[in-house]
């Protein structure tokens, strides 16, 4: 049995989340800085190897066209440099504005700590890609 990851992955902060064994909960795990890169990568192998994690999906933010843009190549390019996990591209558009909405109907302040923000939006990315292979 494995889980899934699910990253989120910014300019600034890279939001995680985690399956659990099912493959039926999404969970937020945590953020971390996604500058340097190679600690970035090598928090996130780690993390993916202590929670037996085999397939890493990576939120690609397309445009609402279907076109990639320079955020989804540059989610593209930082994902390339994971290695030993299965990667799969998810389109993200948008669950920036639902995780902020879901955080303040939970009464979640994340003015101060934007990372919460990309913690949810792991989650809702992992969500939606659960939906799809479970089904």
């Amino acid at each position: 049995m494995y889980k899934v990851m699910a990253l989120d992955i910014g300019t600034k902060r890279i939001g995680i989340a985690l399956s659990d064994y099912l493959l039926m909960l999404a969970n937020g795990h945590s953020y971390i800085s996604r500058v340097p890169e190679s600690d970035a990568v090598k928090q996130i192998e780690t993390i993916a190897r202590e929670n037996n994690v085999k397939t890493i999906v990576i939120g690609v933010p397309l445009n609402m066209d279907n076109t990639k843009g320079f955020q989804a190549d540059d989610c593209i390019k930082f994902s390339k440099k994971i290695s030993g996990f299965e990667l799969v591209y998810e389109d993200e558009r948008l669950t920036s504005d639902t995780a902020e909405e879901n955080l303040r109907e939970m009464k979640i302040n994340f003015k101060k700590d934007k990372g919460l923000v990309d913690i949810e939006s792991a989650r809702l990315i992992l969500e939606q890609y659960l939906a799809k292979v479970t089904k």
